[in-house]
């Protein structure tokens, strides 16, 4: 069981550092490729696309197939096409081969979430779900900074690590992950997207995700553009930048460790409605810091709030309805890589547009308004039992 967990812990992270591996590569590979600024952000973006797309997809579609075969396919995919990465030569074939990493992702993680409520007992499954998403944060916290040290010596290494490493994982999955064929009493015959169809119907379902899709699109938009702000702003080197992103990933394991205890202690309404307001003031005002250590400062609390809301939020979308769970993961996954799509691409615009990061600290802050507002009008705050009944009997 143990190795289970620690198999599933490193896959997360693994898929967690190759997320955001280019962010503090934009400088460096942009001048590589003779990119403008207004494209960069695509190359954050394309791993997203090919994530976001295959999520909907390779979700509910592996209900039906050997999770274990599934997931070897996705990691081995994930990892070569990770090193491919290392030998990019132009703007396009990094667009292509990040596209060919999201869709091994795409296909590895669905199997990660769904593989634990059926290989430990029930009395066993909040721990370790929460020490498969630690892996997520630690990713943030170590997995980028790694990553950025290995880049200041040349580019390509931090691409070769996360690949080999993947490779080594992909290996772990034949000795360690147990066969595990579908329960045929269990199969649903509802088409895939018919599943997507019955949920969205709901106008409490829509708007929950609405809320995701813009909370993710803000936090992404900011964070895709940080490396190349640290850069312009205060000059710094790529090692340096990957220091300030441990820094800010140990706020997102503060968020994630001690939220539980704070959501018991204020409520899930007050804890969600607080951290937005947090993080729409730093986003304001985070553009015209002037030193390095108060920007830490500032999207420390950003991070943290991300590691206390994500949760937060899975939660309450994930009991919208608990029939489809399988289903409300890969939509609510595929909206936060489709936000991180839309959301890099709209941050190199304006970066580029209004030359430096005001304009998207303003874009970061509406979109957490706008999620903020998304949530009062849905009706899932509250949480109210009778509206749940009937969207759980719809």
């Amino acid at each position: 069981m143990n190795k289970l967990i620690a198999l599933f812990f490193v896959i997360m992270f693994l898929i967690g550092t190759d997320t955001f591996i280019i962010s503090p590569l934009i400088p460096t590979l942009q001048h590589l490729f003779h990119i403008q600024t207004e494209y960069a952000g695509w190359m954050v973006g394309a791993y997203a696309l090919g994530y976001a797309v295959f999520a909907l997809i390779a979700g509910p579609l592996s209900d039906g197939w050997d999770r274990k075969k599934v997931m070897l396919f996705g990691m081995a995919c994930f990892s070569v096409s990770t090193i491919l990465c290392g030998f990019a030569f132009s703007f396009w074939s990094m667009f292509l081969f990040r596209v060919m990493a999201g869709f091994g992702a795409a296909f590895t993680t669905p199997q990660v979430w769904a593989s634990i409520p059926t290989l430990f007992p029930a009395q066993k499954i909040p721990k370790v779900l929460g020490i498969v998403m630690a892996g997520l944060a630690s990713a943030q916290a170590f997995g980028m900074p790694i990553g950025g040290l290995l880049a200041a010596t040349h580019w390509s290494y931090s691409f070769y690590t996360i690949g080999a490493f993947s490779l080594l994982t992909t290996v772990a999955i034949i000795f360690t992950m147990p066969a595990m064929k579908p329960n045929q009493e269990q199969k649903t015959t509802m088409p895939i997207f018919k599943r997507y169809v019955m949920l969205l119907n709901n106008r409490m379902a829509r708007r929950s995700f609405l809320a995701h899709l813009l909370f993710q699109c803000g936090f992404m938009a900011a964070f895709a553009f940080i490396g190349k702000w640290m850069t312009d702003r205060f000059e710094l080197s790529v090692d340096h930048v990957g220091f300030v992103m441990f820094f800010l990933g140990l706020g997102n394991m503060v968020g994630s460790i001690g939220g539980a205890h704070l959501i018991k202690l204020l409520g899930r309404f007050t804890t969600l409605v607080i951290g937005f307001v947090v993080s729409i003031i730093c986003f304001l005002i985070l553009p015209h810091l002037s030193s390095v250590s108060t920007f830490e400062g500032v999207y420390f609390f950003v991070f943290a709030n991300m590691g206390i809301s994500f949760p937060l939020i899975m939660g309450l979308l994930t009991s919208l309805n608990p029939t489809i769970r399988g289903t409300i993961t890969s939509l609510a996954n595929s909206a936060m890589y489709a936000a991180t799509t839309l959301g890099s691409w709209i941050a190199g615009l304006l970066y580029a547009t209004f030359n430096g990061f005001t304009a998207v600290g303003i874009f970061a802050a509406l979109c957490i308004t706008g999620s903020l507002i998304a949530f009062f009008s849905s009706g899932i705050l509250p949480a109210r039992e009778n509206t749940k009944k009937e969207l759980v009997g719809s």
